[in-house]
């Protein structure tokens, strides 16, 4: 089996509120962040001109996807009604999101990240 493996990634962020359903602390009460995301793709091959995908593109759809959250309070979108929305939900959910614009027979992602501080962030990814 072939053991080369690509991998990009992008970073992009968005500013929305939200407050934790049964949590016991001050997160509870709403409260907002400025989150970092992180995208990583992964490939087992470049396309002729010597990419993986076009960054551009990465890009590109995640800032699409980022405009359902940004500047929202979160926990009134459809997604989070039936989610809590942690950084491990809204990770979940731009992966979920992304995947279906980005995947293909030869990318796919690997992963998102949700940093709601410079020192705690929450990756999704799935296997």
């Amino acid at each position: 089996m072939d053991q080369r493996l690509f991998e990009i990634k992008i970073i992009s962020g968005f500013a929305a509120a939200h407050n934790l359903k049964n949590f016991r602390g001050k997160c509870e009460n709403l409260h907002g962040h400025n989150w970092k995301i992180e995208v990583v793709l992964r490939g087992r091959s470049l396309e002729e001109n010597g990419i993986l995908v076009d960054f551009g593109e990465v890009k590109a759809e995640t800032r699409a996807a980022l405009e359902e959250l940004d500047h929202k309070y979160l926990n009134e979108l459809p997604f989070f009604l039936q989610n809590n929305p942690s950084s491990e939900n809204i990770a979940r959910f731009l992966f979920e999101r992304l995947s279906e614009k980005l995947n293909t027979l030869k990318i796919r992602i690997h992963s998102v990240s949700a940093w709601e501080s410079a020192d705690a962030c929450a990756t999704y990814m799935e296997y």
